[in-house]
């Protein structure tokens, strides 16, 4: 796994982490703020029912205090009016810091009010109470008395509505809460889904597709190299059986040539034979040499000797079609190979350039340094080029372009690249090309460098 792929993966992961961590902070939150809401309704519903029975008590103790000084006159029953009245006065007075809303503390001032009005209408049944001296008092000396405690009772009430009203703006600031408390939440849900997609995704993308790609490679590899293995057993069988006849065949051509006359016809018919069965013979040892490849024998060459010898060995064949075979100057680089291999491969290529030409055209050999990448490990090394001007290779001829048994050619066997790739191979090193249709072939054999 890559220095990228492991980044983003731990950055996936902090920020599900982040996620998580989240939702665990907003959930504690919620359960504190879900306690605290609790507190204020408990507080708010005691508060309220204790406002109205405290009011209520306060009330009637004052009314029946009055309503038994009237009836009997007894100064206990006054002292004990007094005595409440200055209890409610204070009890007043200690709600107004204890009230939350604007509209409670509004109540209790109009209460404060009412209050001294009702103080005063007790005051003055008391005045009607002692002019009657022992006379009963009648429930019309009571009115006013009794209006304003009615007064001061829908006060209270209007108190303990306001308490609810209170209460009600509890309830909606904890459903508020809520609501942000779900939308957070539901965000948070959100991304840690997304994120997790899109962890999902990057795994997927960078480490299982690639692994997938991997693994259908290989079983075609796997594939490729079984069908290439029956096919080298097939060649080895069919090779054998086709040479002895042939050498057969060549043995007694051989001996009739001497009974046909030079010049005469049947003679030049005996030529083209022996022609073919050279050809057949080639063929024959190329489906050999693919099925049992020799292996090399590995000695330092000097590059610019193998180009020479090759140029040499091919110009006058070349020059028949009008093609240059061309020997760039190259520095003095130096390789470990088998000479006849190597030279059996640079013959191939110019070959196949020749007949990507035609007719009319240039091959040109040249040898140069270079820095890459061969068996996993970064060296110098040389390349041996055949660059042509002809045609090009086709997309759709490149795809299989080292595939055994494929081939272009109408006499071609498909053998020669894969050999060639093969022998390379053997080498340590590896067979390259670059091409552009109408512009020509460049051919490169990388072989390592060897420092002397």
């Amino acid at each position: 796994m890559n220095l990228r792929i492991t980044f983003r993966l731990i950055a996936f992961a902090v920020g599900i982490g982040l996620m998580g961590l989240v939702i665990l902070f907003e959930t504690m939150r919620s359960q504190r703020q879900a306690q605290e809401l609790r507190e204020r309704l408990n507080q708010v519903d005691s508060e309220s029912f204790r406002i109205a029975d405290q009011f209520r008590e306060y009330l009637r103790q004052l009314n029946s205090s009055m309503y038994r000084y009237g009836n009997g006159h007894d100064p206990a029953e006054r002292d004990a009016f007094l005595k409440a009245s200055h209890e409610l006065d204070v009890w007043i007075d200690e709600q107004k810091p204890k009230l939350r809303t604007d509209q409670e503390r509004a109540l209790m001032q109009q209460i404060d009010a009412a209050y001294d009005d009702y103080l005063r209408a007790a005051t003055e049944v008391q005045t009607k109470l002692q002019a009657l001296g022992q006379q009963p008092a009648t429930m019309s000396d009571y009115a006013g008395l009794r209006r304003e405690s009615e007064h001061l009772f829908d006060l209270g009430q209007a108190l303990v509505k306001a308490h609810y009203r209170s209460r009600a703006d509890v309830i909606s600031h904890a459903g508020e809460t809520i609501t942000e408390l779900r939308i957070l939440v539901l965000g948070s849900l959100g991304c840690l889904f997304v994120f997790g997609v899109a962890l999902a995704f990057v795994v997927y993308r960078d480490m299982i597709a690639p692994l997938r790609l991997k693994l259908v490679e290989s079983q075609a590899l796997v594939e490729r190299q079984e069908k290439l293995a029956s096919l080298g057993l097939l060649a080895a069988a069919v090779a054998h059986e086709i040479r002895n006849p042939l050498t057969a065949i060549k043995a007694a051509l051989f001996i009739q040539q001497k009974c046909f006359t030079p010049g005469s016809r049947e003679l030049a018919d005996v030529k083209i034979v022996e022609r073919e069965i050279l050809r057949l013979e080639n063929v024959v040892n190329e489906f050999l040499q693919f099925a049992r490849p020799v292996e090399p024998q590995l000695a330092t060459i000097n590059v610019d000797t193998s180009l020479r010898e090759v140029r040499d060995l091919l110009t006058h064949q070349l020059a028949e079609s009008n093609i240059e075979l061309v020997c760039e100057p190259s520095p003095q680089l130096r390789v470990k190979a088998d000479a006849a291999q190597l030279k059996q491969v640079l013959i191939n290529l110019v070959q196949n350039a020749a007949d990507a030409i035609g007719r009319d055209g240039v091959v040109k050999l040249r040898a140069r340094r270079d820095r890459r990448r061969l068996a996993n490990a970064e060296m110098d090394v040389v390349i041996l080029e055949v660059a042509d001007n002809g045609k090009g290779i086709p997309p759709e001829v490149q795809a299989r372009l080292f595939d055994p048994f494929f081939t272009t050619k109408e006499t071609g066997t498909g053998l020669g690249l894969s050999i060639a790739a093969g022998i390379i191979q053997r080498h340590g090193g590896a067979l390259q090309y670059q091409t552009q249709v109408n512009r020509g072939t460049t051919f490169g054999i990388i072989l390592p460098q060897e420092i002397e």
